[in-house]
């Protein structure tokens, strides 16, 4: 798990910055589209998966984890990994009625994920050039979330390409929620740069917290356009850490207004639309953490709902 330096009066100094006033440059474009019905029931398989990476290789590798497995019938796990501690879950398997690779990561106490996300000293990093390749020295994300990603990134390389090798899918597709959701963002990138061109990358990711700076959002909104991050009502781990330590989030910001209602915000980083969680959440104190948790469209994310 990430162990990040963090105080009482980092946390303080940060909540009097997280904003909408202080900001990065970002993309920005008027209007907002409601999900209609059907497209917010089709992330169920997505959300079920996401809560599964949180039941442990003991009870994925078999597919035995209860309502999260249940729900995708026929799933064949290839690779199952992590202590929960040092190394967060994980998985990597097939999904034949989508006939899909997926990659899916753990994510983390909300709480104290919170705390550190808030951290004033929170350092950005190069991405390393073995991993990801051909990348500008421009782009930076939070170091922590790189070295966390770092622990796992070539097991689940191998892993995805023998399952594309086996199967013949061309389509892998990366889930997570909270500190999951940012490794899945890594990964979708990194898979992008080390697959053939011909594998569509697509992410669904659930109260992801910002990872990179604003040139790692335009390479990711370059590379990786099949992309949604999916927030829940005033969960505040989506406005962390703070556009005034020089993080932006990528595209495809779907955010939950309330059950059986999410809009679609525009561009990098909403602020504009008041539907989208900039203006929904413009600090920490004016959020609710147990929206982390979920429910997204009924489903609960964690590891106390891995029943």
């Amino acid at each position: 798990m990430l162990r990040f330096l963090s105080t009482a009066t980092a946390i303080w100094v940060s909540l009097l910055f997280l904003r909408t006033g202080a900001l990065p440059t970002h993309q920005a474009r008027a209007g907002v589209t409601l999900l209609t019905s059907s497209e917010l029931s089709a992330l169920a398989p997505y959300t079920e998966l996401a809560r599964a990476a949180y039941c442990g290789p003991d009870k994925v590798t078999n597919w035995e984890c209860g309502e999260a497995c249940n729900a995708i019938p026929g799933f064949q796990t290839a690779l199952a990994g992590g202590d929960g501690n040092a190394v967060q879950y994980y998985f990597v398997g097939y999904w034949p009625s989508q006939d899909a690779v997926v990659v899916a990561h753990q994510g983390t106490d909300p709480t104290q994920f919170l705390s550190d996300l808030t951290d004033i000293d929170i350092v950005q990093t190069t991405l390393d050039s073995t991993l990801f390749p051909g990348l500008s020295s421009s782009v930076l994300v939070h170091e922590g979330f790189a070295n966390e990603h770092a622990q796992t990134a070539s097991s689940i390389l191998a892993a995805t390409k023998k399952l594309l090798s086996q199967t013949g899918a061309t389509t892998v597709i990366n889930v997570g929620h909270s500190l999951g959701g940012a490794l899945a963002e890594l990964d979708s990138l990194f898979l992008t740069l080390n697959l053939p061109s011909n594998i569509h990358i697509k992410a669904v990711t659930y109260g992801t917290p910002r990872v990179g700076n604003a040139a790692f959002a335009s390479l990711f909104d370059a590379k990786v356009p099949d992309f949604k991050r999916v927030n829940n009502e005033a969960d505040p781990v989506p406005i962390v850490p703070g556009r005034f330590l020089g993080f932006q989030h990528p595209h495809g910001e779907v955010h939950i207004v309330q059950p059986g209602e999410a809009v679609s915000c525009p561009g990098d980083d909403d602020a504009t639309d008041a539907q989208c969680t900039i203006s929904t959440v413009p600090n920490i104190l004016e959020g609710d953490i147990l929206n982390h948790l979920g429910p997204y469209e009924g489903i609960y994310i964690g590891s106390i709902f891995c029943t």
